[in-house]
C-alpha cells in the first residue's frame, strides 16, 4: 500500500518507520531541508553537539519515547535533575524560587503556612488523580482558586498562566493544569548530541527499510480522484497528516467538506519566539529552568541550556534560551535577531544585575505552537479519523491535554497507524 505522510517532525517519523516495518510502501513529505519539526537542531561553529531550535528535555515519566528508543536500539538518552525555579518580586527584589518538592513549598516567601499546605495538598491530588471529566468543565483559574484559594491563584499561578497564554489566560481548561502537574518530573532527560541525533538515527533506520523521504518540497494542494491522493504529481493510497491543523485545512480544502473544515477555524494558537544567546559567561549561575513570573520581564522562559548540559560540547561557550509565545499581531514576530537581542538585554540586566556579553545569538520562530485549550478546542480539535476513510490527522493539537513534546510526538505516530488496514 502507498502511504504519503506530510510533515517530517518526530510523528511523521514514527509512523513512517512504523508502516515501513509491516511492509507498506512509504514516502515522508517534508517542506524544511531538515527533518524534526520543533525538535529540529543546528550546530554553531565549533559545536560538536546539536541544539534544538526550541527548548527541548524528556521527563522521566516519558515512556512512550523511551521505550521507542529502546525498540529502534536508540541508546544515547541520559537523565540529570537540573536546578529549575521560577522568578518572583520586581527589579531590585527578584526572588528566584525552587518550586519542585514539598520543602520549597513550605518556604514559598508569598503564601501562608496554610494556603501552601492548601495547595500542596490539591498539587498531591493533581498528581495520583486519573483523568476526570469535572477538569474540563471549569478553566484552570476557577478550578485553583476553588480548591487552593485565591491567595495562591494570586501568588502562584496568575502570572505563569498570563506569561504562558497571555490573554487567553482565564480560559484555559483545568485539564491542562492536571495533565502539566501529572506528568512532571524532577528528573530531565537529554540525548546525548542532542535530539537531532534522535531524529537523524529514526532517519536512518527508516531509509534502511524503505521509505522515500523528500526534503525540502512544500505541499502545495492534495486531491483525489478515483480512490487515489495525488499529492505533486505522485498518487498515494493512504495519507497521514502531522501538519499543523490550520495548514492542513488549506491543503485539503477539495478533499473534505466545508463543515467539516470550518470547525478548525475556531481552534486559537500562539506562535513561539525564541532568541538563543551565546555567551562567554552564564547568564544563569546554577539554574537551568528559570520560569519568570514577573509582569516586569515581558517574557516567559528563561534556560541557561549549559547549565543542564555541559558546555564542552559548545566550544566552551554558554548557551540560554529566552522564550515567547505571542499572538498573530504580535511586534515580537517583525523583529529580527538583532531587534530581539536589544529588546531584552535591560530586562536580562535586571535579572542577574549584570549585562551578558553576547557574542553570538539565533532567533527561531514557530507558528501554531501553542493551542489555546480552552472550550471550542475540545469541541473542535482534530481527531486521526477524518470524513474520508483514507486520510488521517496525528498532529501536535491532539497531544491535548498535554503539551507538545517528543513523548507525544511517538505516541501520535504509534496511534495513528492502528487505523491503517
Amino acid at each position: 500500500m502507498k502511504i504519503a505522510i506530510l510533515g517530517g517532525g518526530i510523528t511523521g517519523l514514527t509512523a513512517a518507520y512504523c508502516l515501513a516495518n509491516k511492509g507498506h510502501q512509504v514516502t515522508l513529505i517534508e517542506k524544511e531541508k531538515i527533518l524534526g519539526g520543533l525538535a529540529s537542531g543546528f550546530k554553531a561553529d565549533g559545536w560538536d553537539w546539536y541544539l534544538e531550535r526550541t527548548y527541548h528535555h524528556l521527563f522521566a515519566s516519558d515512556s512512550d519515547i523511551l521505550d521507542f528508543a529502546k525498540e529502534i536500539g536508540f541508546n544515547k538518552i541520559y537523565f540529570q535533575k537540573p536546578v529549575t525555579a521560577s522568578l518572583y518580586g520586581k527589579p531590585n527584589n527578584f526572588s528566584v524560587l525552587p518550586l519542585d518538592t514539598p520543602i520549597d513549598l513550605l518556604q514559598f516567601p508569598y503564601l501562608n503556612f496554610i494556603d501552601k499546605i492548601r495547595a500542596g495538598m490539591i498539587i498531591a491530588f493533581l498528581k495520583i488523580s486519573p483523568f476526570l471529566p469535572i477538569y474540563e468543565n471549569q478553566t484552570s483559574e476557577s478550578f485553583l482558586k476553588k480548591t487552593m484559594g485565591i491567595n495562591v491563584w494570586n501568588g502562584l499561578w496568575q502570572t505563569l498562566f498570563r506569561k504562558k497564554y497571555g490573554n487567553y489566560a482565564g480560559f484555559i481548561l483545568a485539564s491542562f493544569i492536571w495533565a502539566r502537574i501529572k506528568k512532571r518530573t524532577k528528573a530531565l532527560g537529554y540525548i546525548e548530541g542532542g535530539f537531532q541525533e534522535f531524529i537523524d538515527y529514526l532517519e536512518k533506520k527508516s531509509r534502511k527499510l524503505g521509505v522515500t523521504i523528500i526534503k525540502g518540497q512544500e505541499i502545495k494542494e492534495v486531491t483525489k480522484v478515483n480512490e487515489k491522493f495525488t499529492i505533486n504529481g505522485n498518487t498515494y493510497d493512504k495519507v497521514i497528516s502531522t501538519l499543523p491543523t490550520p495548514i492542513m485545512v488549506k491543503l485539503t480544502k477539495n478533499i473534505f467538506p466545508a463543515n467539516y473544515l470550518e470547525k478548525f477555524n475556531k481552534l486559537k494558537y500562539l506562535h513561539a519566539v525564541i532568541l538563543i544567546l551565546e555567551t562567554e559567561n552564564p547568564i544563569l549561575n546554577k539554574t537551568y529552568w528559570l520560569n519568570i513570573c514577573s509582569d516586569t520581564i515581558p517574557f516567559m522562559i528563561l534556560a541557561q541550556h549549559t547549565n543542564f548540559v555541559d558546555i564542552k560540547n559548545y566550544n566552551n561557550h554558554h548557551l540560554a534560551y529566552v522564550g515567547w509565545y505571542v499572538d498573530g499581531d504580535s511586534k515580537l514576530l517583525k523583529m529580527d535577531k538583532n531587534q530581539l537581542l536589544k529588546f531584552i538585554l535591560p530586562y536580562l540586566k535586571k535579572i542577574t544585575n549584570h549585562q551578558p556579553l553576547v557574542t553570538s545569538h539565533f532567533v527561531f520562530k514557530a507558528p501554531f505552537a501553542q493551542p489555546i485549550f480552552d472550550e471550542d478546542f475540545v469541541k473542535n480539535k482534530p481527531n486521526f479519523v477524518t470524513p474520508d476513510k483514507d486520510f488521517f490527522i496525528a498532529n501536535l493539537d491532539m497531544t491535548y491535554p498535554y503539551d507538545r513534546g517528543t513523548n507525544y510526538a511517538v505516541k501520535l505516530g504509534k496511534d495513528v497507524i492502528k487505523f491503517i488496514k
